[in-house]
C-alpha cells in the first residue's frame, strides 16, 4: 500500500461530468449531485486507514457544507476484484455505518478517477458554483491523527468561503493517503 500525497490544485480545472452507480442503485451524474454553491468530490474507499481516520470528520463537514449549498459525493475508484473490502456491497455497509448524507458512487471503470486526476484515498476536490476547482487538499490539520480543539477544519473553511464568495483564497495542504488501486 503506497502512501501518496495529492498534487497542488490545477488552476481553471473544471469538474468532469460522470454517470456512476450510487449505493442505493440509482445512476447519478454531476448535475444530480452538485449544489447551487458548489460541489465536493471525495475519492475514498472502505479499507484505507487514512480514510478511516478522517471519515467521521468528513461526514460532519459534508453535513455543514450541504446546508451551505455545496453538493457532496464520495466516489470509490479502487479495483474491487483485488480489494474485495471495497466491493459495492461493502460500500453500502460503510455508507450506512458512517451515516452518509451524500451519495457513495462506484467508479467501476476508473475513468472518473482518471478524469479528475485522483491519486489517493482520500483525494478531495472542491468546486465553485461554476464547476471550477477551488480546493484540493486535506480534510483538516489533524490529518490521520485524532482531531483536537486546535484542529483547523481546512476543507470546511475553504468550501464555506467558496459558497459565500464564489472562490477560496485559503491555504491548501496536500491530502495524504493510500494510492488508488488501479486495475492491471
Amino acid at each position: 500500500m503506497a502512501l501518496l500525497q495529492t498534487p497542488e490544485k490545477a488552476a481553471d480545472f473544471a469538474a468532469p461530468d460522470f454517470r456512476l452507480k450510487n449505493v442505493d442503485g440509482r445512476v447519478l451524474s454531476l448535475a444530480d449531485v452538485r449544489g447551487p454553491k458548489g460541489f465536493l468530490a471525495m475519492f475514498i474507499c472502505n479499507h484505507c486507514p487514512y480514510v478511516q481516520a478522517v471519515i467521521g470528520r468528513l461526514v460532519e463537514d459534508c453535513t455543514v457544507l450541504q446546508k451551505a449549498g455545496i453538493g457532496c459525493a464520495a466516489i470509490m475508484p479502487n479495483d474491487t476484484k483485488r480489494y474485495p473490502d471495497d466491493s459495492f456491497e461493502k460500500m453500502k455497509t460503510f455508507a450506512a455505518q458512517h451515516h452518509f448524507t451524500f451519495p457513495y458512487l462506484i467508479d467501476e471503470t476508473q475513468d472518473v478517477a482518471k478524469a479528475y486526476g485522483a491519486v489517493c484515498t482520500p483525494d478531495l476536490f472542491g468546486f465553485d458554483a461554476r464547476g471550477v476547482l477551488q480546493y484540493r487538499g486535506r480534510v483538516d490539520s489533524a490529518g490521520p491523527k485524532v482531531a483536537g480543539p486546535d484542529t483547523v477544519r481546512e476543507l470546511r473553511q475553504a468550501m464555506l468561503e467558496t459558497a459565500e464568495k464564489g472562490f477560496s483564497a485559503a491555504s491548501q495542504f496536500p491530502s495524504m493517503g493510500c494510492s488508488i488501486k488501479w486495475k492491471e
